[in-house]
């Protein structure tokens, strides 16, 4: 056991804010002598090393408390968690250093101005403190939603700079996502999505359970055999009969994508055995060949001949026609939020000719090897010469 004044030596926290954890109730000495010395034992030295964490991380101490008096808290996982958004601050504070240095040494550096995401931040944090559940249910955990902040923050030069080109301005960006959060027709269709979603992870729908395996047994089968797609098509009756996201506009769209994309592959690969999220794919790809989204169609044609100069006539105007359609689309799930086609595609383009060796393999993997470049160098033509 250690006083308080031995709590202090160790970890550099003062005796007062000590005293004042006692009060709130934060952290609690194990004992307290007749004398009222406090004394803490090993368990409230990890419990006061994770609230060191969590501060360093900028978390509010009520928000600490909560956390670490929630029954469901996993003190490794949490530690887990904590060591990746640490590991992500202490990359965006190295790059803050390096900006500095370049700064002082008269580089022509991003200016303070353009280099400014409070507004955007201060939207998703205020989202984050109202709508925990909210989080916790679309994000998985309040960690997971901080990490993607943290990931933000640790490219904020690359990430403002493409919000200034879609959105122009930061403000915008921020007014559009803020709206974005709060659209309750935004909501409930990823209420309806999540039903489904959490329905084939847990095996919530018993018939579906039963197809799923049935349709997994033997994944050796050829998945265009009668067997198969039999299969594949009872399926896409219950879901499309059952829940209410694949029943309205752009329902078909989205059985599409979710079955020809299946959901967490790796799980699925655990859970039904190594090549299996592969076999679904592959089997609802020949099911729904009927029901393809007009996009999926436009995508395969613009790549049907990468040969072709991505800038010409004919290119181009397929180009057009999946630009058209993605504004659609976007405005029909997002709304009007202001975005500038015109930048937004001139993002894509630079996604699709990144060096993320990872993302050309996938697109080149559904189009065609070097589809990636050819893809990216269309947008970036048609983004640049576009009215």
């Amino acid at each position: 056991m250690k006083t308080v004044k031995q709590v202090s030596d160790l970890t550099g926290i003062s005796v007062r804010t000590l005293h004042y954890y006692d009060e709130i109730e934060l952290l609690k000495p194990s004992e307290i002598t007749k004398s009222g010395y406090r004394l803490y034992d090993d368990e409230d030295i990890k419990t006061l090393q994770q609230i060191l964490f969590f501060k360093e991380l900028d978390i509010p101490l009520k928000d600490v408390k909560n956390i670490i008096l929630s029954p469901y808290f996993d003190k490794m996982q949490a530690l887990k968690n904590q060591k990746k958004l640490l590991i992500l601050k202490r990359k965006r504070l190295d790059g803050l250093i390096d900006l500095i240095n370049k700064t002082l040494k008269g580089a022509n550096t991003m200016s303070f101005k353009e280099f400014d995401m409070t507004e955007y931040y201060n939207v998703l944090e205020n989202f984050k403190k109202y709508n925990k559940d909210r989080i916790i249910k679309n994000w998985g955990s309040v960690d997971k939603y901080d990490e993607m902040i943290e990931k933000m923050k640790d490219n904020e030069t690359k990430v403002a700079k493409n919000i200034i080109k879609q959105y122009g301005s930061i403000k915008k960006c921020a007014e559009a996502t803020k709206n974005d959060l709060n659209n309750d027709e935004l909501i409930t269709r990823r209420e309806k999505y999540d039903k489904f979603k959490n329905d084939f992870l847990y095996d919530k729908h018993p018939k579906l359970k039963e197809l799923y395996k049935k349709l997994t047994m033997d994944l050796n089968k050829d998945s265009s055999s009668k067997e198969v797609q039999e299969i594949a098509k009872e399926i896409t009756d219950i879901a499309k009969k059952d829940y209410e996201i694949f029943k309205k506009d752009r329902g078909d769209d989205a059985w599409y994508y979710i079955m020809t994309n299946p959901l967490e592959p790796k799980w699925i690969d655990k859970k039904y055995g190594k090549g299996a999220s592969k076999f679904i794919g592959e089997t609802f790809k020949i099911h729904l060949q009927d029901k393809q989204p007009k996009l999926e169609i436009l995508y395969k044609k613009l790549t049907d001949d990468i040969s072709k100069n991505p800038t010409s006539k004919e290119i181009q105007k397929i180009v057009f026609e999946i630009a058209d359609i993605t504004k659609k689309n976007y405005e029909f799930y997002k709304g009007n939020t202001g975005l500038d086609f015109k930048g937004f595609f001139s993002v894509m383009s630079d996604i699709y000719l990144s060096n993320n060796d990872e993302g050309i393999n996938a697109v080149d993997e559904i189009y065609g090897k070097g589809s990636s470049k050819f893809i990216g160098e269309a947008l970036k033509f048609y983004s640049e010469h576009s009215k």
